[in-house]
């Protein structure tokens, strides 16, 4: 019977269709969880304040939920790098964040975009978005379910996230990552290695 629990996949989240990458918004709420360490008292104070300057509550409110949702998969140190980061760090942080806290972005990541990195497909389209889906589908039954008009919000999401980590063009292009030192250094922390999420070469963080 445990052997039988064992073999069944745990489901995908699929709601990653607010915001994009959220790196703007990381940027306002990190310093706020260094200041108060503790997620919950982040959010109360984001949605009180309007940290994100949403036009509406209600958008307001999801935005500050998923940003949060998402920087919680980030370890303190890396939430202390992200305050200090440029843009690109920032934005390759958050990719990483978003692999960790849905498991399909970070499958799709390693199992696809990297995949093809490494065996020199300079593209990345759409269709191979739907492929990767189709096949989870055998295993997930969360993936058979949805709808043609759900399916086109997560690819349209993540192909944004992609390009707003600077991973793809806009013309579909893959685009090899370079990693600062420190965010490599952070990412190869992990056991296995996050650098699996990137368009990298790279197997291990900068040589100290």
């Amino acid at each position: 019977m445990d052997d039988a629990l064992a073999a069944v996949p745990r489901r995908y989240a699929l709601s990653f269709t607010t915001g994009a990458l959220l790196a703007r918004e990381a940027a306002l709420l990190a310093p706020v969880f260094v200041e108060r360490r503790d997620w919950e008292r982040v959010r109360d104070e984001a949605v009180a304040r309007n940290l994100l300057q949403a036009r509406t509550s209600s958008t307001g409110v999801r935005l500050v939920r998923e940003t949060v949702k998402r920087l919680s998969a980030l370890a303190d140190d890396e939430i202390g790098l992200l305050v200090e980061a440029t843009a690109s760090e920032r934005a390759h942080l958050m990719w990483a964040a978003a692999c960790r806290r849905y498991e399909l972005i970070g499958e799709f990541a390693e199992e696809v975009l990297r995949e093809r990195f490494l065996l020199l497909a300079s593209t990345l389209r759409h269709e191979d978005f739907d492929t990767f889906v189709r096949a989870k589908a055998l295993w997930h039954e969360e993936l058979a379910q949805v709808t043609e008009s759900t399916l086109r919000k997560l690819r349209s999401n993540v192909f944004r996230m992609l390009q707003e980590a600077e991973l793809l063009s806009e013309a579909g292009l893959i685009m090899p990552v370079v990693l600062s030192d420190p965010v490599a250094a952070v990412l190869t922390a992990r056991t296995p290695s996050d650098l699996r999420y990137f368009p990298t070469r790279l197997t291990e963080g900068p040589v100290r």
